[in-house]
């Protein structure tokens, strides 16, 4: 650092007011980026910096009072590991960005088709025949530059999820289908690392938080490790309101894990809740 850090960032702060009125200071988006360049930061140090001088970054101003400083300085710590970037994986990804993840390690090998445009994101005329993988590092370029992004374009096998999710802070399973959970999920506790996992199947979300050796829903659905025949999704479909609604509850336990509080689908004994949206039904399930 060439430059007083405290001095610098508060030189750059604006005088401003969250809309309940309470007053704050603030750091333009071009405010960071001249903080970072002074400052030798990248601009996730410099939001992370300023967060502790209680001065908010303005791209996350509507995150508080939800979220306070300590808060989102901690989701800017956080390190997280994303497999799949279609479907779930997209939007997943995205809303990982606006909230203000800081640490983004995510993996997909397939291209865009005709019939992602239903529901996925990522997926539109312009990108259709392009890899997942391009798309969604330029998406989160634009969406949140802060993002110290590494994404792959790569298709993660049983033997490789261990490696992947090692030394993140929180793995995300955003695949498709159930043939390759049960790997992921054993990929996730070999690595010592909580999963949050979702699936979809027409009208209906399910989504879990899986503890490092607890059951998941791939135990459930894949009793023995079988991932044999055709599933739910495959008879049903993959609605976009029913993906929406497995992405919030997925980004809801990842803030809850980041931030050190008990998952609320999560526990020793393992919980899944699936939301139908035909019937507008909510149940909780053990899965011990």
């Amino acid at each position: 650092m060439n430059a007083d850090p405290g001095r610098t960032l508060d030189d750059l702060a604006e005088s401003a007011s969250i809309p309940d009125g309470r007053p704050i200071r603030t750091l333009s988006p071009r405010a960071v980026r001249s903080a970072a360049h002074l400052l030798g930061l990248t601009l996730r140090e410099a939001e992370i910096l300023a967060l502790e001088r209680g001065i908010i970054p303005v791209r996350y101003l509507r995150n508080f009072n939800t979220l306070d400083c300590t808060a989102q300085a901690a989701l800017l710590r956080t390190r997280v590991a994303l497999v799949g970037l279609g479907g779930l994986g997209g939007p997943l990804l995205e809303g990982l960005a606006r909230l203000g993840f800081g640490i983004v390690r995510a993996a997909d090998h397939d291209v865009f088709e005709p019939s992602n445009l239903n529901r996925q994101l990522l997926a539109t005329g312009a990108s259709l025949g392009l890899p997942k993988a391009r798309a969604a590092a330029q998406r989160v370029e634009d969406v949140n530059p802060a993002v110290e992004l590494s994404v792959r374009q790569l298709f993660v096998d049983e033997a490789g999820f261990v490696e992947f999710f090692q030394d993140a802070d929180i793995a995300l399973d955003a695949l498709g289908g159930m043939a390759s959970r049960p790997a992921a999920l054993r990929g996730a506790a070999l690595a010592g690392v909580p999963m949050v996992t979702a699936s979809v199947a027409g009208w209906t979300a399910m989504a879990a938080t899986v503890l490092p050796g607890g059951p998941g829903p791939a135990d459930l659905f894949c009793p023995g490790g079988e991932t044999g025949g055709l599933c739910a999704e495959d008879h049903l479909g993959c609605l976009a309101p029913a993906i929406n609604v497995a992405v919030g509850l997925v980004l809801a336990e990842a803030v809850r894990l980041a931030l050190g509080r008990p998952p609320q689908l999560g526990g020793p004994h393992g919980r899944m809740v699936a939301v139908d949206l035909g019937t507008m039904g909510w149940d909780r399930f053990s899965l011990g």
